[in-house]
Parts: C-alpha cells; sequence; structure tokens
C-alpha cells in the first residue's frame, strides 16, 4: 500500500540583531573600517603637545574627501607662530581644526570634488593653492573647494605656500576691517614677520600714501627695503620710540589706520599715533592683553575705531568669500610682480624641528616653507 506523501517548505526568517549584539557588530565593523582605510604620513606631536622636539612624522588615516571638499597632494606648506602654539597646547583650536599642525598649503588636486560649485571647479592635476583650518603637515589634505585657489604658473609651489595664511589677514584686516583708502596712511608693527611683510606691500599695493613699520633690528629694517614698494619709513623699535618718529614724520596728524601684534606695551603709543577718525586693529597680544592707566577721551575726541580679528576661527563661508575677493583684488598685483612673496628659508619636512625651532628663536625676516 502507498502511502501519499507532502513535501513541506519551511522558511526561517532571523530574528532581529538583540541590543547586547549591536556594540560588537559596530566594533567589528570599525575594526574592518580601520584596516581597509589607507594612510599616508604626516607630521605628529609626541604626547599631543610639546616643546619642537616632540615633532616627528609618522602614519595617520588619509583624508577621504567629502561632498563638497577637493582632496590635495600637498608639495609645500608654511610655517606660522599659530603652529608653534598649538604644538604647545596654547591655542584654542576652533572645531573644524584636528590635531595635525598647518593652515596653508599648496599642491596638486588628486581627486575631482563633487557636490557643489566651489568643488566641481577643479579637476585633477590642478595647481592649488590655499587655506585651511588644519591638517596641511601632511601629505594630504581634504579641503572645501572654495578655500583653495589656481596657482599662478609663474609662482613656484613654495612661494604659493607662503601666501594664503599671511596675505589673506593683512588683506583682512587692512581693507575688510581697517577700511584702508587711496592716499592715506598706515602703520604695520612687526613688520618684517610673514603677516608684516605682506601688509607692507598691500598697503602701498592699494594706494596708501606712507607705510611706516617696526622691526627689532636694523637688519630687518633693510631687508623690508628691499621689497619692490615696502614701508616708506622703517623704525627700529629698541631704538627709536615710533610715536616721535610718526608724530614728526606727519606733522602731528598721524596715521590712518594701525596693524598691531603686540597688545599691551604699544598700546599708549598706537592711541597717541592715531589721526583724527583713526583704526587701530589688533590681531594679536604678544606682550599681554591688559592695559592699566588709560584716558579714554582720547577715543572719544579723536573718534577712534578699536576692533580685534581673527581668521583661523571664521566659519567657511567667511573665509571662502574672503578667499574669493584676495583672488579677484589681489592676486592679480602678485603675478604682475608688484608685490614679492619673501621666502626666508625652506626646510625638508623631516626636519620639521628646524624649521620650528628657528621660528621660536626669531631668526625670520620673511617666511619659513616646508617642502615633502
Amino acid at each position: 500500500m502507498l502511502r501519499s506523501s507532502r513535501r513541506v517548505l519551511l522558511t526561517f526568517k532571523p530574528a532581529p540583531p538583540s541590543a547586547s549584539f549591536l556594540p560588537l557588530r559596530r566594533a567589528f565593523s570599525s575594526t574592518i573600517s580601520a584596516m581597509t582605510q589607507e594612510q599616508m604620513r604626516a607630521v605628529k606631536i609626541k604626547g599631543d603637545k610639546g616643546p619642537a622636539s616632540a615633532l616627528y612624522i609618522g602614519e595617520v588615516d588619509k583624508p577621504v574627501p567629502q561632498p563638497g571638499q577637493v582632496l590635495v597632494k600637498i608639495v609645500a606648506f608654511g610655517l606660522n607662530r599659530m603652529d608653534l602654539l598649538q604644538r604647545e597646547g596654547k591655542y584654542p583650536l576652533p572645531p573644524q581644526a584636528g590635531p595635525i599642525l598647518g593652515v596653508e598649503f599648496s599642491g596638486v588636486v588628486e581627486e575631482d570634488g563633487e557636490g557643489g560649485e566651489k568643488a566641481t571647479r577643479w579637476k585633477k592635476g590642478d595647481e592649488v593653492f590655499g587655506l585651511a583650518y588644519g591638517g596641511a603637515y601632511a601629505e594630504f589634505i581634504a579641503v572645501n573647494g572654495g578655500m583653495i585657489m589656481h596657482k599662478p604658473k609663474h609662482l613656484s609651489h613654495i612661494e604659493a605656500a607662503g601666501i594664503p595664511e599671511n596675505f589673506l589677514t593683512a588683506f583682512q584686516a587692512l581693507l575688510l576691517v581697517g577700511n584702508l583708502q587711496k592716499g592715506e596712511s598706515a602703520l604695520i608693527h612687526a613688520g618684517a614677520g610673514g603677516v608684516g611683510v605682506a601688509a607692507n606691500q598691500l598697503a602701498r599695493a592699494f594706494g596708501a600714501e606712507k607705510v611706516f613699520t617696526t622691526a627689532g633690528s636694523d637688519e630687518k629694517l633693510a631687508f623690508l627695503k628691499t621689497l619692490p614698494d615696502g614701508p616708506t619709513t622703517g623704525i627700529n623699535y629698541k631704538t627709536q620710540d615710533f610715536a616721535a618718529v610718526i608724530k614728526e614724520e606727519t606733522n602731528g596728524k598721524g596715521v590712518d589706520v594701525i596693524l598691531d601684534f603686540i597688545g599691551k606695551d604699544y598700546f599708549h603709543k598706537n592711541i597717541s599715533s592715531l589721526a583724527v577718525s583713526g583704526r587701530l586693529i589688533f590681531l594679536a597680544f604678544m606682550s599681554g592683553p591688559k592695559v592699566s592707566d588709560f584716558n579714554l577721551s582720547e577715543i572719544l575726541f579723536k573718534r577712534l575705531t578699536i576692533q580685534g580679528t581673527t581668521l583661523r576661527a571664521r566659519d567657511e563661508a567667511y573665509q571662502t568669500h574672503l578667499l574669493g575677493r584676495f583672488e579677484n583684488e589681489a592676486l592679480g598685483r602678485i603675478k604682475e610682480g608688484d608685490i614679492e612673496v619673501k621666502i626666508f628659508k625652506v626646510f625638508d619636512w623631516e626636519d620639521v624641528q628646524g624649521a620650528h625651532e628657528m621660528m621660536e628663536g626669531n631668526k625670520n625676516s620673511g617666511k619659513i616653507v616646508l617642502t615633502i
């Protein structure tokens, strides 16, 4: 007798992972991602902060450009005093900055940008230079497409890397904040430093009639005289009273705009040196931020404007707008040779410790640049 058979198909629906399993799965995914993440070399800091001797080159994850960003293979990067402060743990970092030092660079576009006009204007192989919140002491950097500019063909990557932070800071302070007008006069403190060199030239290029500058040695003042169109009067602040010089040279009128990095030690003399409706722009407080025993009446009766400004802490919208204005209004003057990028010394990035030590010793007149 034959029995009829019935085939039964059983299906099993997997249960959703339990809450206790999810952390394990996420940890596993993170491990796999870390194992496949491409690496690059970058300057790191032993213990996250310390002296110049704590700097070394190690491996980190290579950045992956996000929508609107461009990946740049770095050829050269500039050294700035803020790098020294960040290395020492004394610089208030904006949230966009990571642990890798460096805010200016030049290089070659490695990957096309995707997403947004500012990124898609670039293509692989474009020679560029630009500004970043951090991360320039490395082989690659991913930045917003609006934070880079085409490198002029007659400028080397070394020269281009010395432009962004110094020239954009000077351009912003003199023209956007200080509102320097043709025929006015300016005083640029720390004139032989990176921003000072840029500001001295930009002031003349945009029509300042007289440009006074201070420096700490006759050698630095002689260096400033080699600029194509630099300051009209150099003042050695160690041997001369800059307020007295300005009073004499302007027949008591004073200057219209002052860029100051010093703060407390120069405050009274700065106020005395300003003309009616003058503008004092603070970029740093190297001698300290606290001023005592000051008569506020001078600010009122001379109708003075006192303002501070920063660049790195600004958001991307502000910085991309600033880069656009600089590219349209000032970069062409560098192309034409009216303004010179003064490079003091070039280091291989393997000697990043030596570069930092040189700047710490205030030995440079002009820009220090490192090449990869």
